[in-house]
């Protein structure tokens, strides 16, 4: 079997680094040369990205290999740690037609607002060799209407519930992940249920049964194919019964006194990982690595991981090429290879970053993987058949990024004592003012 090592997969990190844009270089390109769009240059074709987070294709050497595959391309990758402040530069540099990269990450809940606005600015992959082995839905994300495929899928973000062990025989509930799952299986109210067993009986220093209750709310709305907007482009939140049962159960989470009142990748709470605050969080799959990391050697093997109560989806990214660039044709080779189901099952084995290609997840080194530092759940078959239970259709909108964050923001005031009527209230005005 592999094993899964800690590695960051992270697409947020703490606000104190989010101006931070590290410029990670491959290749023999200078520290101090400015990244901008490519060329040919002296016999070498010159390839630049532009990513965020943790994307996992320099960190796991998938860039190195490329140019060792092809020595006369140089890859030159800028890495800016938040996605917010990356996607705020993005915009800027497409608006001016410039300072763009040859090659331009692109993060699920932008998708939507790419494809309705910047269409013209991305190259089309459509009909591209070798680029059929994606899952359905995933592609979707990224096509306009008229089929204009604008770039193509890396991860995605099925979810489990990540669980403290130590934290639940403490409070006498089961510690093996099959009984733990069937505790809440098919219900989120039953995940809440156990959180209220949880908080009567724990014996110990002060444990909150989960982070914060954001993630029991983006947990359930990403299981439907709907969340704020119909597939017209109409902004359906208010009116969708989805959003009204998932905020109405975090709110009843966040009054009944569950919550450390930690959002996740805000300040706080990593130490909250660190000092085992918590004993749950919901987890896409490309937070173990975070988890991992922050938590520390000291909570290895306290960790497991169980089946969530319902299938969903939430994460993932795409890489597109710039339609302007000067190596297009190079770059979207580029791409194509880097999301390959076996690059897909690469990064997969280093940090779990879980494949959008239907081929790389029926991959035994993909299927039989484990994690060692969460108890050695099997990963690979947990968050494989958490991908299978995503709906086939993926309705995205334009601020979904945008709306997602202001709900997280509207169940902190429920959190600090805010009635959830004025939460939702001032939810609302955030998000008209916003989408506006």
């Amino acid at each position: 079997m592999t094993t899964v090592h800690r590695s960051a997969r992270t697409r947020a990190v703490a606000l104190v680094a989010a101006v931070s844009a590290i410029s990670l270089l491959a290749g023999c390109s200078d520290s101090d040369e400015s990244v901008t769009g490519g060329g040919k240059k002296d016999g070498k074709v010159i390839i630049t990205m532009g990513m965020y987070g943790v994307m996992g294709f320099k960190e796991t050497g998938l860039l190195e290999q490329y140019e060792k595959e092809n020595p006369n391309v140089d890859i030159r990758a800028e890495v800016a740690g938040d996605e917010q402040t990356y996607y705020t530069a993005l915009q800027t540099k497409l608006a001016a037609g410039k300072g763009l990269k040859d090659i331009q990450g692109i993060e699920i809940g932008r998708a939507k607002e790419i494809v309705d606005t910047q269409a013209t600015k991305f190259a089309d992959f459509k009909g591209m060799a070798d680029t059929d082995h994606f899952l359905p839905w995933k592609q979707a994300q990224i096509t306009t209407k008229d089929g204009k495929v604008l770039g193509l899928g890396t991860d995605i973000g099925p979810m489990a519930v990540c669980y403290r062990k130590d934290h639940f025989e403490a409070a006498g509930l089961p510690t093996d992940r099959e009984e733990v799952a069937k505790l809440w299986e098919g219900d989120w109210t039953k995940f809440v249920e156990v959180g209220k067993t949880f908080k009567k009986n724990f014996k110990g220093d002060k444990v909150s049964y989960m982070d914060a209750s954001s993630g029991l709310f983006n947990a359930m709305i990403y299981g439907h194919s709907e969340q704020f907007y119909n597939e017209q482009g109409d902004l359906i939140y208010k009116d969708n019964p989805v959003i009204k049962e998932a905020w109405d159960l975090a709110a009843d989470a966040a009054e009944a006194g569950l919550s450390a009142k930690l959002r996740q990748f805000q300040p706080g709470w990593d130490p909250g990982l660190s000092n085992g605050t918590f004993a749950t969080t919901v987890c896409p799959a490309w937070m173990l690595g975070h988890i991992g990391e922050k938590a520390g050697d000291k909570n290895k093997g306290k960790w497991d991981v169980a089946k969530a109560p319902k299938g969903a989806n939430w994460g993932g990214s795409f890489l597109g090429v710039v339609e302007q660039s000067p190596v297009k044709e190079e770059a979207k080779k580029l791409v194509a290879w880097l999301t390959a189901p076996e690059q897909q099952a690469h990064i997969f084995k280093k940090q779990g970053s879980v494949p959008s290609s239907q081929a790389a997840l029926e991959d035994p080194a993909v299927k039989d993987s484990t994690s060692e530092y969460f108890s050695n759940a099997p990963i690979g078959q947990i968050f494989g058949q958490a991908a299978q239970e995503i709906p086939d259709k993926q309705v995205l909108g334009r601020k979904d990024g945008t709306i997602k964050d202001t709900f997280s923001q509207g169940l902190t005031l429920v959190e600090q004592g805010t009635a959830r009527a004025k939460a939702w209230e001032t939810t609302s005005e955030r998000i008209e003012k916003a989408v506006g």
